[in-house]
């Protein structure tokens, strides 16, 4: 059964930002697809869709591996 979990990024600015995190979160094993709504500089909505449960903390280390860190006020802090 396919599961979804949406958090915000900081900083992201253009489309290579947007695929950055892509690719990090789509090596995520049972990631099943990823979309991002940009918001230069500010806040951007992030969508994973997965087979099941992903960790809290793998998210947070793929989003961090790219370079840019979940939102405070995010859902997964």
């Amino acid at each position: 059964m396919s599961q979804t979990t949406t958090f915000s990024v900081d900083g992201m600015t253009c489309g290579n930002c947007v695929r950055h995190v892509t690719e990090e979160l789509t090596a995520i094993p049972g990631v099943t697809d990823v979309q991002v709504d940009l918001v230069a500089g500010g806040s951007s909505p992030v969508t994973v869709t997965s087979d099941g449960p992903i960790a809290d903390e793998a998210v947070a280390a793929a989003v961090d591996e790219a370079g840019y860190a979940v939102t405070p006020k995010g859902s997964l802090l």
